[in-house]
């Protein structure tokens, strides 16, 4: 049996651009090579495509984040796939390894769609809602899942009322990812500056009533057409860090996973049972990560639904399938499947 092309695409014009980078690193790694043939397609910062070499670096060395190099030989993208210098690339399947808009909020996968091209993750409408906090918070809520109490203000709005929040609230675009943009405001003072900050990533921001509770995630696989639910780790922060801010995640290393979560057992698996149920009530395809609050009066809040996490050996999605009997390699082959057999019409969309 012949090989498949896998085209894993990094990069991206997003802020999320490096972390993009360092997934698609450790998806390169953790592919079966015996099954698969890897090519790698970059999007630059100015929003160019080229062709990578396969060992191209994508790690972070010495707390500096890779990037996509502007000098690469360019790839042509339209609806037709991809090519270079006039050559068509030969492309069985399409993994979208980009975090953040211009690539996980459905617009790099109306792209696919019309290319007719088989790619891993959710579909255009899908990933554009979880990506909207904004729009993806009401489907939650009508599912009957807790969300925080919060607000959305646009950068057309002249005045801001927070009245019916206490300090202190999270002001964070509202189509953001890795924390970017985000802040703890705890004053009046401290919120038009946290709201400047937060429109430099999106036009449209959400204040949302903080929630004390612990931050505990759950992973969604979809396998043969079935969601299932890992099983369920807390994030752990350094005390020096108020909350899962972008240092917290990916520079600093004050970061730990507690897999399984120290919570009643109870509550783990009515989380695990919601972070299906939001995986479907998006319409959510192959992969997911729900984050949570679980509080003291033992509330589960869902926070947010990430449609394409960090996918480094060591991010918390594959920590949590590992901890669960999926090993990494394992985890990336089910999501080439389940989108192969969603394009060839076995699973729905």
């Amino acid at each position: 049996m012949s090989k498949l092309n896998v085209a894993v695409i990094c990069g991206g014009i997003s802020s999320e651009h490096e972390i993009s980078c360092v997934s698609a690193g450790g998806v390169l790694k953790g592919l079966d090579s015996s099954k698969y043939n890897p090519i790698l397609i970059g999007i630059t910062k100015a929003g160019n495509w080229v062709l990578l070499p396969n060992d191209y670096p994508l790690e972070i060395v010495g707390g500096k984040l890779p990037t996509v190099d502007e000098g690469a030989p360019a790839v042509v993208a339209d609806v037709h796939g991809f090519s270079v210098a006039g050559k068509a690339l030969q492309i069985d399947v399409v993994f979208p390894v980009l975090h953040g808009p211009y690539g996980e909020d459905g617009t790099i996968q109306g792209l696919l769609e019309i290319a007719n091209l088989a790619y891993v993750g959710s579909g255009v409408l899908a990933s554009a809602v979880a990506m909207d906090k904004s729009f993806a918070k009401p489907i939650f809520a009508a599912a009957g899942m807790k969300v925080a109490d919060g607000i959305v203000v646009t950068s057309k709005d002249k005045q801001v009322s927070i009245d019916d929040l206490a300090y202190p609230v999270f002001v964070k675009p509202a189509r953001g990812g890795s924390s970017r943009g985000t802040h703890k405001v705890k004053s009046v003072d401290a919120l038009n500056t946290a709201l400047k900050d937060a429109f430099l990533y999106d036009h449209k921001v959400m204040i949302e009533q903080a929630v004390v509770g612990r931050e505990i995630e759950c992973a969604v696989l979809e396998s043969n057409g079935v969601a299932k639910a890992s099983v369920v780790g807390e994030i752990v922060i350094d005390s020096k860090f108020e909350f899962y801010d972008f240092e917290a995640k990916y520079l600093d290393g004050a970061t730990t996973v507690k897999i399984p979560a120290d919570i009643p057992a109870a509550a783990a698996e009515e989380i695990r049972e919601k972070a299906v149920q939001a995986f479907t009530a998006l319409g959510c395809s192959g992969l997911a990560r729900c984050d949570f609050f679980y509080t003291d009066k033992g509330e589960i809040i869902i926070n947010e639904i990430n449609t394409m996490p960090g996918f480094t050996g060591t991010s918390i999605y594959p920590k949590l399938w590992a901890a669960t009997g999926v090993d990494y390699t394992s985890l990336i082959t089910a999501l080439i499947e389940t989108a192969l057999l969603r394009t060839n019409g076995v699973l729905g969309n």
